[in-house]
């Protein structure tokens, strides 16, 4: 009896903590669920109402809840690594990878500055500023004891401002009169109901549930999230190659408004008042680095426009330091080519969790190591 109450409990402040995001998603906002879920999840876990009974804490909701989230977003993104977001990369491959390490050493820059001259610790400044998105990020700098509500704060900051600037930008840049000469293949409408969808969705599912065995195997971080995304994308790529034709899962957009609001809830469960003292110069800080960081990418966009010929509208979309679906969808309203923003997004993702984190780690360790060593002189 007592179990089902305390699941009766979380499930209510999953429930009350998504009827923020429904709110912010009704401005329009492509990552609103995400963010109203998070904000809303934050407030009552600083609130902490009787009535929702939240014991332990900082202890949040179990972390089951958020690697269900995270194994449907990686079900998400594994579908998106199709067989023509491939062959994009075929003609200029070496420009656009060399584009997205330079975005990544940028990434590095904007940390260090953070860490330099604000008083986080050294996992929470990288973690913070690195593009890997808000679904990512929290969750893997949870797994490694950076301050998630920080990084989850200083990720949305980021997000917000690259949703806020580069459309505006984008649009003032180009003549309107130039988007009708781009083709977008990227289709927003979902896919109607077919047996034969539903049963490739079960495998998939079944493969991002050994993915994430694969994953712990290969100690990926957040092994739900790539160990799903990895192992998703390869049956994908490998069915499609060998029938001849890709196959379609039935993914209603419900499922990814769903991970949307367990992963902003399970990371907002954790908010604590004490961990957002002291932060005005920290945001102070974060904010003109990524300034600075959206700056420079611009600049990377119109040279690989110019080096390429792809169109600038879509080089500043796949190359801003935002999230998937947030520049995939603004692709779409402004006719870019949406299959070119989507692969080079869902490429920048992979590559920032599965490099940088243990990165971040090795500089941890530099860094405590350092530190023991000063005390040991003093």
């Amino acid at each position: 009896m007592q179990k089902s109450n305390v699941l009766f409990h979380r499930i209510s402040f999953i429930i009350l903590s998504s009827i923020g995001g429904l709110l912010l998603s009704l401005t329009g906002l492509s990552i609103g669920w995400m963010i109203g879920t998070l904000l809303t999840a934050a407030l009552l876990s600083f609130l902490r109402p009787r009535f929702l009974q939240l014991h332990d804490k900082g202890a949040g909701l179990p972390k089951y809840w958020l690697f269900i989230g995270q194994c449907i977003l990686g079900m998400e993104l594994g579908q998106k690594i199709n067989v023509s977001a491939v062959s994009i990369f075929k003609e200029h491959g070496a420009t656009i990878l060399a584009i997205l390490l330079l975005s990544i050493l940028f990434t590095l820059l904007s940390g260090f500055v953070l860490w330099k001259f604000s008083h986080l610790d050294i996992l929470t400044s990288f973690f913070g500023t690195a593009p890997g998105g808000l679904s990512a990020m929290p969750g893997i700098a949870e797994e490694v004891g950076a301050n998630t509500a920080v990084v989850s704060l200083i990720q949305t900051m980021r997000i917000f401002l690259v949703v806020l600037t580069v459309p505006i930008v984008v649009s003032l840049w180009i003549d309107s009169t130039a988007y009708s000469a781009v083709s977008s293949h990227f289709t927003v409408e979902p896919p109607n109901f077919k047996i034969g969808q539903l049963v490739w969705t079960l495998v998939l599912a079944f493969t991002a549930w050994g993915g994430y065995y694969l994953g712990k195997i290969l100690k990926f971080p957040a092994p739900w999230l790539l160990g799903s995304m990895v192992s998703v994308s390869l049956v994908q790529l490998g069915s499609s190659s060998f029938i001849g034709y890709e196959l379609t899962a039935w993914w209603p957009e419900s499922l990814i408004i769903f991970s949307q609001i367990l992963i902003a809830a399970s990371i907002g469960s954790r908010f604590q008042k004490e961990m957002l003292i002291g932060l005005k110069k920290t945001l102070l800080i974060s904010l003109l680095s990524t300034i600075g960081l959206i700056s420079a990418m611009f600049l990377c966009a119109i040279f690989v426009s110019n080096l390429t010929g792809i169109s600038l509208v879509t080089a500043v979309l796949a190359f801003a330091p935002g999230g998937i679906a947030e520049m995939t969808t603004t692709s779409v309203v402004l006719h870019a080519d949406s299959t070119f923003v989507l692969s080079v997004q869902v490429l920048r993702v992979v590559i920032v969790c599965l490099v940088l984190p243990p990165f971040f780690r090795l500089l941890h360790v530099r860094d405590a190591r350092k530190k023991m060593r000063s005390h040991a002189h003093i």
